[in-house]
């Protein structure tokens, strides 16, 4: 079925004229009229103070025409027709900054909605930030003012207001103004593909699922002992499986630095719990049994199954002076090809880069190479070099190698 778009840009919400979704046959209509949509606006409102899932509360949809605020908290309503929308892969979803979001959907509809366009991805192609906020988006590119006055509502709360609704509408009828804007303006420059890599990332389900196993990572550790190390991994990992099956915070079952002190204590027995600081309850709380239990079974296991130490101590540093020229260069090619700088290096790929011709980072690959890793390995080596000439960074080409 071909999908098609009125051209007149829907205008903001009327506070007096909104309503939310509540009923089956209400969303069964608006699912079958946006089924004829190249793209649906999408945009969640949700509470995670309390859980470890997001809650979802409210769902908000555009398709450039009509907007809708479907209430999933409503009484018996049946989202599998949201879920057959998110689903349609002939309908582009388009969101901004959209990892919660996803994390979301995930978690409710069992998978990722597809395919999907976030409009702060594109923007770091269009040249507007790295981490550009919607309000500064939506200035940017259609001067309008966002209202934020509802930004910290407890959408779990029912009834909402109609300025609530109004606040959530707006975002997704801004959003579909912006979509066709950007996406002409990505493909003028012959750009589309160059953000293939952040959507592959964002289409993995593993980048919003934290697997026990993996869940040390997300702690700030820089240096650790193998032994300490071990612990640790094996303690985080009993709290996120914990967190996950109460759906608690993870802080709500234990704090991160009481986590790293029981790593870095080993209490051996019970009475040694109340020298752990902040561990709930001391040596007559629940959780010292289990945590006990794990602390035994990690001591018991061979020393063959030891992690690497953790330690950035001894990785020697490249030469400040190469960093900073590489900082130069990359500041210089984003300004020249009106990019973010995030899109083609981070600071540590950076250090990487300057500590190796090879690293395995994306400003080697691809058009990042063309546009700021190969010149950036002949001004590591002395092939071209910078100056400012009339207040700007200019490369200069003619000059000998550096024998």
């Amino acid at each position: 079925m071909k999908r098609h778009l009125d051209t007149a840009p829907q205008e903001r919400a009327d506070p007096a004229s909104v309503k939310t979704i509540t009923e089956n046959s209400a969303l069964r209509e608006i699912a079958d009229q946006f089924q004829h949509a190249p793209f649906l606006a999408v945009d969640t409102e949700f509470m995670r103070e309390r859980t470890y899932y997001p809650q979802l509360c409210l769902v908000q949809i555009s398709d450039g025409t009509t907007a809708v605020a479907i209430d999933p908290l409503a009484k018996g309503l049946d989202l599998a027709p949201l879920w057959a929308l998110m689903r349609d892969e002939a309908i582009v979803k388009v969101f901004h900054a959209g990892q919660q979001d996803m994390e979301i959907f995930l978690h409710q509809m069992g998978q990722l909605p597809a395919p999907i366009y976030d409009t702060q991805l594109a923007a770091m192609v269009c040249g507007l930030g790295d981490q550009v906020g919607y309000d500064k988006l939506v200035k940017a590119l259609l001067g309008d003012d966002i209202d934020k006055t509802s930004r910290f509502t407890d959408w779990s709360k029912r009834p909402l207001s109609g300025r609530q609704i109004t606040y959530s509408l707006d975002d997704v009828i801004y959003l579909a103004r912006l979509y066709p804007l950007m996406k002409k303006r990505i493909a003028d420059d012959g750009r589309t593909d160059w953000l293939d890599e952040e959507y592959a990332k964002s289409n993995d389900p593993t980048t919003y699922i934290t697997a026990p196993q993996d869940a040390w990572r997300r702690l700030k550790i820089r240096n650790m002992r193998a032994p300490a190390l071990r612990r640790l991994m094996h303690l985080a990992a009993w709290r996120e499986t914990e967190a996950q099956q109460r759906d608690l915070p993870r802080n709500r079952v234990l704090r991160d630095e009481t986590l790293i002190d029981l790593a870095g204590s080993n209490p051996k027995t019970l009475d040694d719990f109340s020298a752990i600081r902040n561990f709930p309850g001391g040596k007559e709380g629940k959780l010292a049994p289990p945590i006990l239990e794990i602390l035994h079974n990690v001591a018991a296991m061979p020393d063959s199954d030891l992690p690497a130490p953790l330690s950035h101590a001894h990785v020697k540093k490249p030469p400040a002076a190469i960093m900073e020229l590489l900082r130069v260069l990359l500041k210089h090619v984003t300004d020249e090809q009106n990019i973010a700088p995030r899109l083609i290096a981070s600071a540590d790929d950076l250090e990487l880069l300057a500590r190796d011709d090879n690293a395995p980072i994306r400003a080697l690959t691809g058009w990042r190479r063309e546009v700021f890793g190969a010149t950036a390995l002949k001004l590591k080596h002395g092939e071209i070099a910078l100056a400012v000439k009339h207040g700007r960074i200019q490369l200069i080409t003619d000059i000998d190698p550096v024998g």
